[in-house]
């Protein structure tokens, strides 16, 4: 059905052509859903590599996009919020690039359309979905959006992150913070254990030395694990304890009426209760079809083409992508790669092997930094990391330092990356 449908319209093209002779070709089409570090570093170099030669078009209705990267450090009172905040203003003025300011209500694999909300539809000759996650509020019971105002999640930045740094204002001396960790694969496997030392050094400032924070954690181990537990040891001796599995018993629930956790041998009252719970890819990518059992996206490794679809693409926290992190700078490798077959797709661009970075730093304090990165090929059948990086225990605090200095550096040569702008 879908392959006469496509056989239809090239030969309807084709009669157009011959018809309207003196009327131009139509420029190839690609669209572009979600605007994050995955979408919109794909629109920016499909408009900028492509050369006019295709019609790119970033479908993303928020008019600025908060990053969840270096959240963390809001949190911990080293940067203020507007430094997160970021702007397409850079990316709709280049004349290659069309930035629609609407919300992707479903996708049409058949008829190869983007429907919009209110109705309107985009046409594409390829597509790359970068819808990030959604959260699976019912993987911890009691929990839901709307118990998020009370234990706020904080996983998608915005509202909920200036309501979890209000909250961990509030939090008195000798009170107790309760994060409820999610399971894996999530976005950002280090971010719930950066966070919880930025929460220790907000405390710390505050001037609030007895104050805690428990982790209860459904994982039996964590990424950079002995880093952040030799970090949170010497910087903040008492005041962070791990949990897993075999000393909880199990998170049975919350109650976010009463402030309550409660796990398999205790329920615990909290001043604050920061829940993550497990996720998913978005649901735009869920309800076109493209997402497996696990609920994420599986792709080519050489190309990030959905293996559901081959004119669509997935790129970023949506999709499975092998060894890679769900991280920024992963989303930002992964979109670079899924251009290059798009421009080779619809231009007659040389092909070229995928290769994929991720770096991935991790506040313990303002001046201890740690770090880890990797690099990434196509190879036995998925993204395989073939050479990596992670920080030692027990480094010199010069280099902790030093990895501060990159982190920033990073994060504004990011930002110039995906928007074509500054940090500002």
């Amino acid at each position: 059905m879908r392959a006469n449908r496509r056989r239809f319209l090239l030969g309807a093209a084709a009669t157009m052509t011959i018809v309207g002779a003196t009327r131009a070709a139509p420029r190839p089409r690609l669209v572009v859903v979600g605007g994050g570090p995955g979408g919109a570093t794909a629109a920016r170099y499909a408009a900028l590599l492509g050369r006019g030669k295709i019609e790119v078009t970033l479908v993303e209705p928020s008019p600025t996009y908060a990053t969840c990267f270096f959240s963390n450090l809001y949190l911990g009172g080293l940067r203020g919020w507007d430094s997160l905040v970021h702007d397409y203003r850079a990316l709709g003025s280049s004349n290659a690039l069309k930035v629609v300011p609407l919300a992707a209500a479903r996708i049409d694999r058949d008829g190869m359309t983007v429907v919009l909300e209110d109705g309107a539809m985009l046409g594409f000759d390829r597509l790359i979905m970068a819808p990030g996650i959604d959260l699976n509020y019912g993987s911890v019971p009691g929990y839901s959006e709307a118990a998020a105002e009370a234990m706020p999640h904080a996983w998608k930045a915005g509202p909920q992150t200036k309501l979890l740094k209000a909250k961990l204002d509030a939090v008195p001396d000798g009170g107790l913070i309760i994060m409820v960790a999610p399971p894996n694969p999530y976005r950002c496997p280090p971010g719930p254990y950066e966070r919880v030392s930025m929460m220790a050094h907000a405390l710390r400032s505050a001037g609030k030395p007895s104050a805690r924070i428990v982790i209860l954690d459904p994982k039996d181990k964590f990424s950079k694990m002995g880093l952040f537990q030799e970090g949170w040891e010497r910087r903040y001796p008492g005041v962070v304890e791990w949990q897993d599995p075999t000393i909880h018993g199990g998170i049975k629930g919350v109650d976010p009426a009463t402030m309550t956790v409660t796990t398999d041998f205790e329920a615990r009252r909290a001043d604050l209760v920061n829940v993550i719970p497990a996720q998913t890819a978005g649901r735009i990518a869920r309800e076109a079809g493209l997402s497996n059992v696990t609920g994420y996206c599986p792709v080519d490794p050489a190309s990030m083409r959905s293996t559901v679809d081959p004119s669509i693409f997935v790129v970023g926290d949506a999709s499975i992508a092998g060894d890679m992190p769900k991280s920024a700078f992963a989303a930002n490798s992964q979109a670079k790669t899924a251009v290059l077959a798009v421009l080779s797709d619809l231009a007659g661009a040389p092909a070229f092997p995928a290769h994929y970075e991720s770096t991935c730093w991790s506040m313990i304090t303002p001046t201890d930094c740690v770090k880890v990165d990797g690099v990434y090929e196509a190879a036995e059948g998925k993204i395989k990391e073939i050479r990596g990086f992670v920080s030692d225990t027990g480094e010199p605090d010069a280099i902790r330092r030093r990895n501060v200095d990159e982190a920033s550096a990073w994060y504004d040569a990011m930002i110039a990356d995906v928007f074509g702008s500054p940090s500002t």
